[in-house]
């Protein structure tokens, strides 16, 4: 069931490829069924028992071990599954085909990723869901820059996560860890290498200041689909690698160095939150927003905090809801004005009511509305901040949320209620598939808003993990 999960979107993505050029409406609908039935699915599997085959013996023992047994993974398989399918039923770009097939293939090494009970089976999805991303881009991208920039960040941290897996293999004896309760702790002298390996590939991949320069580029180039499913859920392979590896192998490690990454994370929370507010790109303020949104969660993971870490949770599904249909909205907005830019957009929502009011639920869940999935998760932060009496870190997450107010009411202002612009084509209002591209993650905001505490009671494990770092059981020196 579960391997079923990672394999119907690869194989129908390769299988994409064969269909006939000119059967782009076709390869967009087998598409969507294909991640439909993913999603449909993933309901179906939040119980299914772990799936486990032998793979390696030597130099350690690695198993092709996939499971859903955190609770984040089952979400963020979920997340997966929903926002890939509105990403294609809404999807306007040329070659729909092949597009289509790389959607297809992110979403199946992504959820690979998120199901990887064995580290170096994680390792490999983490370095295979770059590559449709990067030819997207490549492919798509007036200018490569960008597309290059996503893959040496992206590589470089895929390099020493791989590098840290293989040292731990070697020194533990074995990469099938992360579905153990009691993981083995590492000899002080290989422990904080090797994590640091972990640490830098996570940094990399959430993003986290200084190390977040390629995300900017790489989601304003990326037709808005893929933009959306990237930013709604690649950027949180880095936040479930801190939690599920970080929480729940190097527990020790992660107490360490929580006063480095709250700091990291406070200035990229303030710093994504004042760029957004001056962006004219509307696809920039999305993505400086997230910058912000994660150092927010990054606070709370670092916090230790059960509260704390559950609300980072429901905010990262959360995140992902509302970043979804705000790349979905920017691309319609961007078909239908032929434009980005703010200081070019205005009067759409006399003429878009419908698109006016997707953009609107989804803006308000972002500046953290009460009754919308933003509010639930950032309230839930603040309150396990406060909690541990962590006074500066929760005043600086109570900045950047007015901040976050401020620029999404901008950029809401200027696009839907400025002054109309009469230099293009009148065009008709959301129709019914663009509509039922965002209708689901809409309910979806909505429905976390009102009850987070599912998701909220995935964390229970981790928050053990948190509060107590692992018992001193060395497995001995590296090996010569």
């Amino acid at each position: 069931m579960i391997w079923a999960l990672v394999l119907i979107p690869i194989v129908v993505g390769f299988g994409l490829f064969a269909f006939p050029r000119r059967a782009e409406g076709a390869a967009k609908w087998t598409a969507v069924l294909a991640a439909g039935v993913t999603l449909a699915l993933t309901f179906a599997a939040g119980n299914a028992p772990d799936e486990t085959g032998s793979w390696l013996q030597r130099p350690f023992v690695a198993t092709f071990h996939v499971g859903l047994g955190s609770g984040i993974s089952y979400w963020l398989v979920l997340l997966t599954a929903l926002a890939t399918a509105c990403a294609l039923i809404g999807m306007q770009v040329p070659r729909q085909r092949s597009f289509a097939a790389q959607m297809l293939l992110l979403q199946g090494t992504m959820t690979g990723l998120f199901v990887a009970r064995d580290l170096l089976l994680f390792a490999l999805f983490w370095d295979l869901m770059l590559i449709p991303v990067f030819l997207v881009m490549i492919g798509r991208s007036a200018s490569p820059t960008s597309a290059w920039k996503y893959l040496i960040y992206n590589v470089s941290g895929g390099l020493a996560l791989l590098l840290a897996t293989a040292a731990y293999g070697i020194v533990a004896g074995t990469t099938d860890v992360l579905a153990s309760t009691t993981p083995p702790v590492l000899a002080a002298t290989a422990a904080p290498w090797i994590f640091a390996g972990f640490a830098l590939a996570f940094a990399v991949k959430t993003p986290i200041w200084p190390l977040h320069t390629w995300m900017p580029e790489t989601y304003a180039d990326l037709p808005s689909p893929m933009a959306a499913t990237v930013a709604a859920i690649q950027s949180k392979a880095g936040l479930y690698g801190f939690i599920v590896v970080g929480l729940g192998v190097f527990g020790d490690r992660m107490h360490a160095v929580a006063p480095l990454f709250i700091v990291l994370g406070a200035i990229g929370l303030v710093y994504g939150a004042l760029v957004a507010l001056i962006e004219d790109d509307i696809k920039l303020v999305i993505a400086y927003s997230s910058l912000s949104h994660l150092g927010l969660i990054v606070i709370a993971v670092f916090s230790f905090d059960p509260v704390a870490l559950g609300g980072a949770v429901v905010y990262i599904v959360a995140h992902g809801l509302f970043t979804a249909a705000l790349f979905i909205v920017a691309g319609q907005l961007e078909a239908r004005e032929e434009t980005r830019l703010l200081s070019r957009l205005g009067g759409l929502g006399a003429r878009n009511p419908r698109l006016a009011g997707a953009f609107t639920i989804a803006a308000l869940a972002a500046l953290g509305l009460p009754g919308l999935c933003g509010f639930a998760g950032e309230l839930l932060i603040i309150t396990g901040l406060l909690r541990t009496g962590a006074v500066w870190p929760t005043i600086v997450a109570l900045i950047a949320i007015v901040l976050a107010a401020a620029y999404f009411l901008r950029a809401f202002q200027v696009a839907m209620q400025g002054p109309e612009r009469r230099d293009v084509p009148q065009r008709p209002d959301m129709g019914f598939v663009e509509g039922l591209a965002l209708a689901p993650l809409v309910v979806a905001i909505v429905l976390l808003g009102i009850d987070p505490a599912p998701v909220m009671g995935s964390t229970k494990p981790l928050a053990t993990f948190a509060q107590v770092s692992p018992p001193i059981q060395r497995v001995g020196e590296v090996r010569r």
